[in-house]
């Protein structure tokens, strides 16, 4: 049985990480629980659980590092959302725990500082993603020499068919009506402008050691396929299931071994599957990220933390759908050539970009 201790634990991630442990009591126990939410929804939890060890937003950096002591899990599940689920992952890996990995910044502001930590202390790094999830299985069953290219499926968001004058006058409430998924509201918007794929394409860029020009991304509605990768023969093999997060969550937390979920199975027949091509023009966010990928340093962390500013600021009705891109083209228009030496480098990039952001904003 194995110990998992659920980072997020009220959030999508979370959720459905706790619904696999409530049907898989002979597989999992929960041996921690944090969560960025009232202490009444935490003790709840811990209570349905028998969790004897939990921890609120308000306990800080020393409670995580108190928690992960004193729960001694297996395996961690990081849902924690945004630049805060960073410092959670490194006191993961510090300790030698697996970490299942559903926190995007992870990788996207510190990969390398991150992956050293990990060969270090031989723990590994199981990706949540979907689409990560989904690459990292095909690679695992095709063998890495044999990759030649990963296509990464979007859904394209609810407003792939607008034209640019629609898109000018999208508000709040349309951009959450994601068309496949049930998802917090900062990746649900990061998910309308394409900016949730362009850091999933600078996240497969890291996790599995290859070009950006090695990548490409294909709109794919019904989010049935997960990702695809093309072997040297000119093949392309894919994964296939239905749209739940569950699917993702529990080959993470059963890696390497492979255990009935008991999830709905997904079966081919009268199922439609459509792909078109990304409109980067409408959606500049993509080659955005792209490019940040490609050209290093502390592009990436730009791009995530003007984003972030942007995505927010859009949630909060400041600014309209449009003006997301502008302000993140206009934060990586700064110089952002220099690659963080350590986690202090990390942050101090973070920040500036965010304050060149707040200041465009």
């Amino acid at each position: 049985m194995k110990k998992v201790l659920v980072l997020g634990s009220t959030g999508s991630i979370g959720s459905s990480a706790l619904d696999l442990a409530r049907r898989h009591k002979d597989l999992f126990c929960v041996a921690g629980l944090q969560a960025n939410s009232s202490d009444e929804k935490t003790r709840a939890l811990a209570a349905e659980f028998g969790c004897p060890y939990t921890l609120t937003s308000k306990d800080g950096i020393d409670g995580m590092e108190r928690l992960l002591d004193k729960a001694k899990p297996d395996i961690v599940v990081n849902g924690i959302a945004g630049a805060a689920g960073l410092l959670p992952s490194k006191l993961v890996l510090e300790r030698g725990i697996d970490l299942a990995l559903a926190n995007k910044e992870t990788v996207v502001m510190a990969w390398p500082l991150i992956k050293s930590l990990a060969d270090k202390s031989g723990a590994h790094i199981i990706p949540v993603d979907s689409e990560h999830s989904a690459i990292f299985n095909l690679i695992h069953f095709c063998g890495a020499k044999n990759i030649a290219e990963i296509v990464i499926t979007a859904s394209g968001g609810p407003f792939r068919n607008y034209s640019r004058q629609q898109l000018e006058k999208i508000t709040l409430q349309d951009a959450l009506k994601h068309p496949t998924w049930k998802m917090g509201k900062k990746i649900t918007v990061d998910s309308a402008t394409l900016a949730n794929k362009g850091l999933e394409v600078i996240e497969a860029r890291r996790l599995f050691d290859t070009n950006v020009q090695n990548i490409s991304v294909v709109v794919h509605p019904e989010s049935l396929i997960h990702s695809l990768v093309r072997t040297s023969d000119g093949i392309l093999y894919a994964q296939i299931s239905e749209p739940d997060m569950r699917h993702p969550i529990m080959g993470a937390l059963c890696w390497p071994e492979y255990v009935d979920s008991g999830l709905e199975k997904f079966s081919l027949a009268g199922r439609a599957m459509s792909f078109y091509e990304p409109r980067r023009d409408d959606f500049p966010l993509l080659e955005l990220a792209e490019k940040a990928a490609d050209l290093g340093g502390s592009f990436s962390i730009a791009f995530n933390a003007a984003d972030e500013i942007a995505a927010n600021a859009f949630i909060e009705e400041k600014i309209g759908f449009l003006k997301i891109s502008e302000l993140v083209q206009k934060t990586m228009a700064a110089d952002w050539a220099s690659e963080p030496r350590d986690f202090d480098d990390v942050f101090e990039a973070d920040k500036k970009a965010r304050a060149l952001t707040e200041a465009a904003l």
